[in-house]
């Protein structure tokens, strides 16, 4: 298998190239190779080299800052990925890509399934429900994959910086009026890899998969665990979002249905708590 990868530096970029199936020829394309905000550049890259599948783990991630950015954002995030997934078509290549549970608005309580309506609540979300869109415009064997809570031993991410505060706090708020699943980077990489061989069997099903730790959390309960796992004495108090205003909205619902990824793939919700676990040894180590 001949794979090409966006986002090498990335959270779920560095999983894939670390849990490349034995045998596996990987090409990762960094900010440096290919210019992200970019399109052109983006499908050149697929057009020149010789993948038997494509997976972008590249995105535009300030959620924030996308409120001040968002024409930057929706070409990083939308027409970046439309422009590869055109060209990966054209060519008869599989692409994967990864997107998120910002796509939905995070109401009610019942888990987002895959073809429910979508309404996101801020620029960051309306950017990568653009890139979805363009993906399956370009009609060619395509699995978008919604995730949610990323987090890993690598970049930046919740886990980290709840470990960094633990260095000189002992008490944090944290909110507890969201919920949803947080996931491993080496999770979602595990499953991209079964999905592209999937396809690369023939066996593969085009459509929006979605993908989540389980079970489901609240942030302060994330942190709970986390702080308990890394052996920190940190007392979290639960906060209401309202008591943590960001520039961006946050779904507060951010529940994932993932029983299509497992009638299809094969691929089931991994216990955040046991990826957890590794991630906190290996920042130990």
């Amino acid at each position: 298998m001949k794979a090409l990868i966006f986002g090498t530096t990335g959270q779920v970029a560095t999983e894939l190239v670390l849990r490349a199936p034995e045998g596996a020829e990987i090409t990762g394309l960094d900010r440096q190779a290919t210019d992200l905000s970019d399109p052109a550049a983006c499908a050149a890259a697929i057009a020149a080299h010789p993948a038997d599948v494509v997976i972008n783990a590249a995105a535009y991630t300030a959620v924030d800052r996308a409120e001040d950015e968002e024409a930057l954002a929706t070409v990083i995030n939308g027409a970046a990925p439309a422009a590869m997934a055109r060209v990966a078509a054209g060519k008869g290549v599989p692409f994967l890509h990864v997107s998120t549970d910002y796509v939905f608005d995070g109401s009610g309580t019942a888990p987002w399934q895959p073809g429910d309506k979508v309404a996101p609540l801020g620029a960051y979300g309306r950017s990568k429900l653009a890139g979805e869109d363009g993906i399956r415009a370009a009609g060619g064997a395509h699995a978008i994959l919604r995730t949610s809570w990323v987090f890993s031993a690598h970049g930046q991410n919740f886990v980290k910086t709840m470990l960094r505060l633990a260095e000189t706090r002992n008490a944090l708020n944290v909110v507890a009026d969201q919920v949803g699943g947080p996931t491993a980077a080496a999770d979602i990489a595990d499953a991209l890899w079964t999905m592209a061989q999937a396809f690369l069997r023939g066996q593969g099903r085009a459509g929006v998969y979605h993908f989540s730790g389980t079970p489901d959390v609240s942030w302060a309960g994330f942190a709970h665990q986390i702080f308990a796992l890394a052996g920190r004495q940190v007392g979290v108090t639960d906060i209401p979002s309202a008591d943590y205003p960001t520039p961006a909205a946050r779904p507060a619902n951010s529940r994932l249905d993932c029983s299509d990824i497992e009638t299809h793939f094969g691929v089931k919700r991994p216990d955040w708590r046991a990826s957890l676990l590794q991630v906190v040894n290996q920042l130990k180590e």
